[in-house]
């Protein structure tokens, strides 16, 4: 969930517009995949560089292509630390570092 502070940025047109059209143009280059994994479709366009209250206003950052990735959920999930606290303890028949490839063989990930 979008920090205080950003709530007004992620409703804003601006935004709105850039997301879509960057989701666009990733369909138009390989279809949405992740640009993490290039296993899975896109899911949330992500911000490379930390946005903060001092350059959410500044649209070469907060509004520009060549500083976002489209990544499916687990991807940005993973990316941003979420859910750590919550998985830290539990253990998962599917290592993270590994990952399911055409033949349905679990194979290890190439790193990104």
């Amino acid at each position: 969930m979008a920090k205080e502070w950003a709530k007004k940025f992620y409703k804003s047109k601006g935004w709105i517009n850039c997301r879509a059209s960057y989701i666009n143009e990733r369909r138009a280059i390989d279809g949405g995949m992740c640009e993490v994994c290039k296993q899975e479709l896109g899911y949330i366009v992500h911000h490379k560089i930390l946005l903060t209250p001092e350059n959410i206003n500044d649209p070469e950052i907060a509004l520009n292509h060549k500083h976002l990735t489209f990544d499916c959920k687990r991807c940005h999930d993973r990316e941003e630390g979420h859910f750590k606290d919550k998985i830290k303890n539990k253990s998962s028949p599917v290592k993270e570092d590994y990952r399911f490839n055409d033949d349905g063989q679990l194979v290890p990930a190439l790193p990104p």
